[in-house]
């Protein structure tokens, strides 16, 4: 097996055609066909099944399919890492959900930039699914997140707790019963907590699964809304959005997870995350 015969197969699979793969490869059909058949006679599997309406996978070409891409993507950042110049000593990979990026991931991408010259970093948004899978396969090295799941070789450190509170486009909007309120997901704990508050009140007529999406929304329609007061500090100095005080305010926890190998070989990690959580914290 090699990684020409694996790229050529992923080719297969995302253009659906043996002609379409060997033309984004800028291969000959032959060539395209002569990959694909090593793989199979290597594997002992039928991967592809061509058909007149095109390129399908079997069973067994699915399961590769997922290890296939891990390699690829797998090799091109050891490639990455390898060829990088004398200046820098490391990568960092790093994953982020995408309600911690404003006001805590894009800080930690700062330090790193303003103090760390030779650290190069990536920066990968994904959901909670998403971060597990990329630690697992090595494809990132830093989960930023709201979960607390992790292998033998990985690390799990809090990192902060946003205060949850609610807002309003319109300062004199009621706590309950307001037709603009926006459901925003916020984890379990909070979905429990949100309903046994808001018990007698009327569902939400409009939900959003991410605070990121909740707050553009709000920027351009009328609305009332739980949000991170990390990610409003700005709405509300300015008097686009107006706490509702006498609402119950929640908290919602998140979790650094790092791959081991990575941080012990990163003298810079620790103090960088504790700087990090003790400047938000004190803010």
């Amino acid at each position: 097996m090699n990684l020409l015969e694996l790229r050529t197969f992923l080719a297969i699979v995302e253009c659906g055609s043996l002609v379409k793969a060997s033309e984004r490869l800028n291969v000959t059909q032959s060539t395209v066909t002569a990959r694909l058949k090593g793989l199979e006679d290597e594997i002992g599997q039928t991967l592809i099944i061509r058909q007149k309406s095109g390129a399908m996978t079997t069973p067994a070409g699915q399961r590769l399919q997922r290890y296939a891409q891990t390699i690829s993507e797998l090799w091109q950042q050891a490639q990455q890492e390898t060829s990088l110049p004398d200046a820098l000593s490391s990568i960092c990979n790093i994953g982020c959900e995408p309600d911690l990026w404003p006001g805590f991931g894009d800080q930690m991408l700062k330090h790193i930039k303003e103090n760390l010259p030779n650290v190069a970093t990536s920066v990968w948004q994904g959901s909670q699914t998403d971060l597990a899978s990329w630690l697992q396969d090595g494809l990132i090295d830093v989960a930023l997140g709201f979960s607390t799941n992790s292998t033998q070789k990985q690390d799990v450190i809090p990192a902060i707790v946003d205060e949850l509170v609610l807002v309003s486009t319109l300062p004199e909007s009621p706590i309950k019963f307001d037709p603009n309120y926006i459901y925003v997901e916020a984890g379990e704990e909070f979905g429990r907590q949100h309903a046994a508050a808001y018990a007698d009140a009327n569902i939400a007529q409009m939900s959003f699964g991410s605070a990121v999406m909740a707050l553009d929304y709000m920027l351009q329609s009328d609305g009332t809304a739980y949000l991170p007061r990390r990610i409003i500090e700005r709405q509300l100095a300015e008097g686009v959005f107006h706490t509702l005080d006498d609402a119950p305010v929640f908290e919602r926890r998140s979790y650094i997870v790092v791959n081991q190998t990575a941080r012990m070989s990163w003298p810079w990690f620790d103090d960088c995350i504790k700087n990090l959580i003790t400047s938000k914290s004190a803010g």
